[in-house]
């Protein structure tokens, strides 16, 4: 069992699938990182405030003991439009990335073509004279 399972651990296809898991998830740290260091600043500038803390209070809170606002909702769409420009730009290299492979795989020649045989017009023309004799 511990030889089966060592050999299915190291098919090929599995061992790119790992790997590209990580490199992915690694990729994801790099475009979270942009996005939140280049690409949300420079759409604040539009906004003329930090890009991640847009949001808009869903209900009040308030004051506890403490003299701290307690009970406040807030709708965070800054944070969501972050994320989702995260994706975009995620999906868009992969993207890439795929159309790369792609073109970079040999092009499968076609398979050739079967003989062509009789065809059903001159199977029956034979039958047909068959069948005069």
């Amino acid at each position: 069992m511990l030889n089966e399972f060592k050999e299915f651990a190291m098919k090929g296809n599995l061992v790119d699938i790992a790997v590209g898991f990580v490199m992915g998830a690694a990729f994801k740290e790099v475009v979270t990182a942009f996005t939140g260091g280049i690409v949300s600043p420079l759409i604040g500038l539009i906004f003329d405030s930090d890009f991640k803390a847009l949001r808009y209070k869903l209900k009040d809170g308030a004051l506890n003991d403490a003299g701290e606002m307690a009970g406040e909702v807030w709708l965070e769409y800054g944070t969501f439009l972050t994320n989702v420009i995260d994706f975009i730009i995620v999906a868009f290299v992969m993207f890439l990335v795929v159309k790369g492979v792609n073109k970079m795989k040999k092009k499968e020649e076609p398979a050739p073509e079967a003989p062509a045989g009789p065809s059903e017009v001159d199977l029956l023309t034979e039958i047909r004279d068959a069948l005069k004799k």
